[in-house]
């Protein structure tokens, strides 16, 4: 699946090539070559309300799925310090209108720690409680994107530190929102390591920099294992912004460890945003560079685990519309009820 719903990042990028502030035809006129151009490739878009889909959405092949954000962009800084996150909703935007606009799913991005000021913890875990049940009223499925990030003094993102914690962030929060209270469908999860700090990796593979390792392969394989034991449900996995070759590694460790695929953002199309506003150099990458990135991933993706062979439905047999027979209908529950 593909992710095209970003929005302060993105305004970031084309501010970073034109020199200027993004305006809104900026940001609609890319989500609407990449979407043109990458959704034939995807079996599901993922993109926002407020600039993708009024313009984009109309290019989408109709045997692809539709993903919509319910999430503002970016977070309200909160806790000690200002330095944890909370999400918050957007404001005149609700599951039943996703239902209603026609997407075929609902994603929420939640930040979380664990450890975390108890008062941001709650308000992340009702925030997902609430959207779950919103999904479950109006019969979509929910997708659940869960990214951790550094808040501690002793942190930094591109640190032994935080490479070291990482795996147990995922696993927490795997932990915490396969429980059946938030009623989610897929997990969209972060990979469970930083393989730059893998020591098959560590030499700089991916960017030149050498680092200190502190896993192995193997353990980190074991991480993916971990993940599939405690998510019960399909996850998948989100890039992060790394880059592609990374990606590449990330999809087909997690993939073969019980991963249902991956649900890639930047990674996959944003060097298109360096030929921005030369919207025929855009599309032209998009063609080349970004269907050859959608090719590989699917390549690496090949061992990935169909949703029906997940715990949460333990094989095809089992895929079946609750009740069924001659006289289903007359007990399937409508919205209101």
């Amino acid at each position: 699946m593909m992710a095209i719903d970003q929005r302060g990042s993105l305004k970031r990028m084309i501010k970073k090539v034109t020199g200027r502030d993004a305006t809104y035809e900026d940001l609609a006129q890319i989500k609407k070559l990449i979407v043109k151009v990458l959704s034939p490739y995807s079996s599901a878009t993922l993109i926002d309300p407020g600039y993708g889909y009024p313009i984009a959405a109309k290019h989408l092949p109709p045997e692809v799925g539709l993903l919509l954000a319910v999430e503002e962009t970016g977070y309200l800084a909160s806790g000690a310090g200002e330095k944890e996150r909370k999400t918050r909703l957007l404001e005149g935007w609700s599951v039943e209108k996703v239902k209603r606009a026609g997407a075929d799913g609902v994603k929420l991005l939640l930040y979380y720690r664990h450890d975390g000021s108890p008062e941001v913890v709650e308000h992340q875990q009702e925030i997902a409680r609430r959207v779950g049940e919103e999904c479950a009223k109006y019969d979509i499925p929910y997708v659940l994107e869960l990214v951790a990030y550094p808040f501690k003094e002793d942190e930094d993102k591109d640190s032994t530190v935080y490479a070291k914690r990482k795996p147990k962030l995922v696993f927490d929060y795997v932990a915490e929102f396969a429980k059946p209270e938030y009623k989610v469908d897929i997990l969209k999860v972060e990979f469970p390591a930083d393989l730059k700090y893998c020591k098959e990796y560590a030499d700089g593979a991916f960017d030149g920099v050498k680092r200190e390792p502190v896993y192995n392969l193997s353990e980190v394989e074991d991480f993916c294992r971990e993940v599939t034991r405690l998510s019960k449900v399909p996850w998948v996995i989100l890039s992060a912004g790394v880059g592609i070759e990374e990606f590449l590694e990330e999809v087909e460790i997690a993939s073969r460890c019980g991963a249902s695929g991956f649900l890639c953002g930047r990674a996959l199309w944003k060097y298109c945003v360096d030929y921005y506003p030369d919207l025929d150099a855009v599309e032209q990458w998009l063609e080349t560079g970004g269907a050859e990135n959608f090719r590989k991933l699917y390549a690496a993706s090949e061992a990935a685990t169909p949703f029906w062979d997940t715990e949460a439905f333990k094989g095809f047999p089992n895929v079946a519309l609750r009740g069924a027979g001659p006289g289903w209908y007359k007990d399937y529950p409508g919205f209101g009820s």
